[in-house]
C-alpha cells in the first residue's frame, strides 16, 4: 500500500486531500497542530473510511523562539523509518496566513514567522521525505501554494512573499531531485469556500475573488483532485504549476454582476 503524508489537515483543505488518499487505498499519515485537533481529526477518518491505514502526528513548525523545529521533523521521519513507512507523496498543505500584517505596523518577527513557516519549513520537511524518496528511487512532492504569488492582496506581504518563494523553491527542487525520480510541482489554489466562507456569508456574498470567468469558487474537492493528478496521473510532469481559482489568474479585474 502507497502512503501519503499530507501536512494540516485536520480541517478545510487539508481533510479533502486525506479523504482523496484514502478514498483511492492510499495509507495516510496527517499533521496539525494541536493535540487534540489530530486526535478528533482521526477519529473522524477512521469512522468516514473503516479498514482504512490513517494516522495524525501533532506537528508545529516553529520553535517558541520562532526558529524551525527540525527536531520535531527529525523525530517524525525517524517514526516512521521505525515502522517501516515509506511516504512516498508528500502534500504540503500546512501555511501560516499572516492575516492583517500591514507595513508600518507588523513586527519583523512576524513577518519572519511566515517566511519560516511556509518556505524554510516546507523545505525542511521536502528534504527529509526526498532522502527516504531516493532512497526507494520514486516519490513526489507536491506544495499547496496560491494564486497571490503572482496577484497581490491587502496586508498580506510575507504570506504573498512566502509564496513566490515557495514557487522558486518548488522549482529548484523539482531540477535537483528529478535526477533521483522525484517529481516537485504545486497547486494554486484561489478563493476556497471553507469554513471561513461559511462563517461569514457578508463578506463572501460581495468579495471581488468570488466573481470568476466560469462563476463559481472552488471547493477543497476541486484541490484534492488536482493534488491526486500531480501524485499518480503526471508521470512526465515536474516542476509545474496548476492553477485552480476558476479563471481569476487571467482577468485584469474581475467583471462583477449587479
Amino acid at each position: 500500500m502507497k502512503t501519503a503524508l499530507v501536512t494540516g489537515a485536520c480541517i478545510n483543505t487539508g481533510v479533502d486531500i486525506v479523504e482523496k488518499f484514502l478514498s483511492e487505498n492510499y495509507a495516510v499519515i496527517f499533521t496539525g497542530r494541536k493535540t487534540e485537533n489530530v486526535a478528533d481529526a482521526e477519529l473522524y477518518y477512521r469512522k468516514k473510511f473503516p479498514g482504512s491505514s490513517v494516522s495524525g502526528y501533532v506537528l508545529n513548525s516553529l520553535t517558541d523562539s520562532g526558529e524551525v523545529d527540525t527536531d520535531a521533523v527529525d523525530k517524525l521521519f525517524a517514526e516512521l523509518d521505525e515502522k517501516g513507512i515509506f511516504v512516498s507523496v508528500l502534500v504540503l498543505n500546512a501555511a501560516d496566513q499572516g492575516i492583517g500584517q500591514k507595513v508600518f505596523e507588523t513586527p519583523l518577527v512576524d513577518f519572519m514567522r511566515v517566511i519560516n513557516t511556509n518556505v524554510v519549513w516546507n523545505y525542511y520537511i521536502s528534504e527529509c521525505a526526498a532522502r527516504r524518496m531516493k532512497d526507494n528511487g520514486r516519490g513526489s512532492i507536491t506544495f499547496i501554494n496560491s494564486n497571490t504569488a503572482y496577484r497581490a492582496i491587502p496586508d498580506r506581504a510575507s504570506y504573498i512573499a512566502s509564496k513566490g518563494g515557495q514557487l522558486g523553491l518548488m522549482r529548484a527542487l523539482a531540477l535537483d531531485l528529478g535526477k533521483y525520480n522525484i517529481r516537485v510541482n504545486a497547486v494554486l489554489p484561489g478563493m476556497i469556500k471553507t469554513d471561513r466562507w461559511e462563517k461569514n456569508p457578508e463578506f463572501y456574498e460581495n468579495v471581488p475573488s468570488r466573481f470568476t470567468p466560469i462563476g463559481d469558487v472552488a471547493v477543497g474537492a476541486d484541490i484534492a483532485d488536482a493534488v491526486w493528478y500531480f501524485a499518480e496521473c503526471a508521470r512526465n510532469t515536474t516542476g509545474a504549476e496548476l492553477v485552480v481559482d476558476g479563471g481569476n489568474n487571467i482577468q485584469l479585474y474581475p467583471i462583477i454582476k449587479k
